[in-house]
């Protein structure tokens, strides 16, 4: 409980009021990034990269607003692009059959 005085009163309101649009914003970027990770845990990579751009922006906008810290927003997405890179790189790699190399012989 803030203290007997009005501005520290006004100042708890505003802290308040901050906390309560700082929690829907954050819980939204937190929404798609697991969004995405389910969708990589699925190996549904096409979907993934499209809900990768989403959280992207997201996770750009809470920064913008300060929300989170830019620095926290672009170790998330660095990760999470690393993530979805490499389920699209094993994904590729599953799909292609493996090349066999052939031994040439001495005639």
């Amino acid at each position: 409980m803030p203290k007997e005085t009005s501005s520290a009163e006004k100042a708890a309101r505003a802290a308040e009021r901050k906390r309560l649009r700082n929690k829907s914003i954050r819980s939204t970027a937190k929404t798609h990034l697991t969004r995405v990770e389910k969708l990589i845990e699925s190996k549904d990579t096409e979907s993934a990269r499209q809900a990768a751009v989403v959280a992207i922006s997201t996770l750009d906008r809470a920064a913008k607003k300060r929300v989170i810290h830019p620095n926290t927003a672009a170790r998330r997405k660095s990760r999470l692009m690393k993530k979805v890179n490499k389920a699209a790189v094993a994904q590729a790699s599953a799909a292609e059959p493996k090349k066999t190399r052939t031994r040439k012989t001495k005639a």
